[in-house]
């Protein structure tokens, strides 16, 4: 009978429909080819059933022992590239399972109390677990990376930006951390989705569970997750983990995005603040000159296909109704894309900076402006007794002055009456550096403090890892 299905072409749901499958409908229907990839986790997940299936005494001993045999052999013949793929194989489930049952017998029991339903949301949460796992390894490194370029850093300083005009100065180590905390936050965020995903689905059948005594907490302890279903129905049509995942995978590309943006900048001939290495730059095939920051580039352009596979997925889950339908096959799509996409784009975007080398000298002297020093100024003049706002005049009146009338900006303040010669000391930027008093403020004072709190926040991630 197995011979006979495999040649009339019929998938395993032929019982209710006795034509044979369109062509268009398999091409549409299938999705083998990017499904596949489940292959680990679909086997371990049926080891762990079957083994559930032997104490439930839908399987013998020798049975049992036939099936994982056939388990690990059809494993085998996928990673070597020996499996031969029919049109009816729509999935990696109908895959394995006709592998499986063409060895043994035994085979054709295996789906007992399951459903492709149950099987793919537990294959998916199984690989979703383990990449995120996978991609909390490379965030805590590159945390680590970062907090290295900052104590290298020293106490060079750097104009902070904002609206990309120079602000005020601020030492470039606190400017790296301020990366280096939003990358944490990404771990915190993979963390957290990691820990709501881990739910055993299997179990829960096509929607409404199974007659048989199958022992599901058993299956979820062999899977290694934290707890099991509560709903059925819920359990085969949640995909909330994915779009978690993707939402996690999205913020990190836009953090990952805003450090390209910068390194773009810095790397330019008009900012020259840092040099990157050769090894991760690429030349022009036209303009021998150049060195081109192609990483950080592609960095902020791979943020726009993140957020694509972020709004794409979740216009889909949008109009989906209990329980599973087709339309949650396009979840798998876009999180291996988003995955394959950061996994490959943390690595470069590690090695760039790690091995970028900063110009001290032009930051410091770019920090050094006279005009950077404004707003201490202003909050000297607030020391004395005066209103913000009016302090803040006094000295916008200064900047107008010496820029419109060319006059040298130290000499009018020396000369001011409500500043005088002790305020031109504001301007020195070891003054500027160390005179900030608020609790992670960007001055050479508080920089200890922050990078102990950083490392004790690598170590919290690396512990809940």
């Amino acid at each position: 009978m197995k011979e006979e299905n495999q040649k009339e072409g019929q998938p395993l749901w032929h019982g209710r429909i006795k034509e044979p499958s369109a062509d268009a409908l398999q091409r549409l229907n299938t999705s083998i080819s990017f499904d596949i990839r489940l292959y680990k986790e679909d086997i371990f997940a049926s080891k762990i059933h079957a083994e559930m299936l032997k104490n439930a005494g839908i399987f013998n001993d020798e049975e049992l022992k036939e099936v994982i045999d056939a388990l690990c052999l059809v494993e085998a013949q996928i990673e070597t590239g020996e499996i031969q793929i029919l049109p009816t194989d729509e999935d990696i489930h109908t895959l394995v399972e006709r592998k499986v049952t063409e060895i043994t017998d035994a085979g054709a029991r295996l789906h007992t109390g399951r459903s492709r339903n149950d099987q793919v949301a537990t294959d998916l949460r199984l690989w979703t677990k383990k990449t995120i796992t996978e991609i909390l390894g490379l965030l805590v490194t590159f945390q680590e990376m970062l907090l290295e370029k900052a104590i290298s850093a020293g106490e060079t300083m750097m104009p902070g930006y904002t609206h990309l005009q120079q602000a005020q100065p601020v030492p470039l180590a606190h400017h790296l951390l301020a990366h280096g905390w939003a990358i944490s936050r990404d771990s915190e965020r993979f963390i957290e989705t990691r820990e709501r995903m881990d739910v055993s689905p299997l179990g829960a059948g096509a929607l409404a569970g199974s007659s048989l005594p199958l022992d599901v907490r058993s299956v979820a302890q062999g899977l290694d997750f934290a707890e099991v279903f509560n709903n059925s129905l819920d359990a085969v049509s949640d995909r909330d983990f994915v779009a978690d995942a993707l939402y996690a995978m999205t913020i990190l590309g836009i953090h990952l995005s805003r450090i390209g943006e910068e390194i773009i900048l810095w790397a330019s001939s008009e900012f020259k603040f840092v040099d990157l290495a050769g090894a991760y730059s690429t030349g022009s095939s036209m303009m021998p000159q150049k060195k081109n920051p192609d990483i950080a580039e592609l960095a902020r352009g791979k943020s726009g296909r993140l957020i694509g596979d972020l709004t794409g997925f979740l216009s889909t889950l949008k109009g989906v109704p209990l329980a599973y339908n087709k339309d949650l096959q396009e979840d798998k799509e876009a999180l291996f894309d988003a995955a394959d996409t950061i996994l490959n784009l943390l690595p470069a975007m590690h090695g760039m900076l790690e091995t970028a080398t900063f110009n001290a000298e032009r930051m410091n002297d770019l920090a050094s402006s006279p005009f950077m020093a404004t707003t201490d100024l202003a909050e000297m003049m607030v020391q004395n007794g005066m209103p913000f706002r009016e302090a803040h005049s006094v000295v916008a009146g200064l900047v107008q002055k010496s820029i419109s009338e060319g006059k040298d900006f130290a000499e009018l303040i020396a000369e001011h009456k409500l500043l005088g010669p002790e305020a031109t000391n504001l301007l020195e930027l070891d003054s500027i550096a160390s005179n900030k008093k608020t609790h992670g403020a960007g001055g050479i004072i508080q920089l200890g403090q922050q990078m102990e709190d950083f490392q004790e926040n690598i170590t919290k991630n690396k512990e809940a890892i």
